[in-house]
């Protein structure tokens, strides 16, 4: 039973639940073609955070870091797309 490493099943499970929580938000901003809730700011710095820990995660070779990044990636750079293109207020700061 010492061979049994928990650690990284875990850390594939935190990856795939933090990992999913943006998939409700994609569904929602691709069926009401609206993302104005949606802060830029927001986006961008959570894009950006993503970016870090992916560098992170190939630097100390942790494949659930690796692997539920680059999925979680796609979905907050769909998001960010789509709040690019449903964007309908010109003013629209945040």
């Amino acid at each position: 039973m010492e061979d049994f490493n928990f650690i990284t099943p875990l850390g594939l499970f935190a990856g795939v639940l933090t990992t999913i929580a943006y998939l409700p938000q994609l569904i929602k901003t691709w069926k009401t073609k609206s993302a104005h809730d949606l802060s830029w700011s927001m986006l961008i710095v959570l894009c950006t955070g993503i970016i870090l820990w992916l560098i992170y995660g190939f630097y100390v070779h942790d494949i659930p870091i690796i692997a539920a990044n680059i999925v979680t990636f796609i979905f907050a750079g769909m998001i960010l797309m789509l709040k690019i293109r449903y964007k309908s207020d010109p003013s629209e700061e945040n």
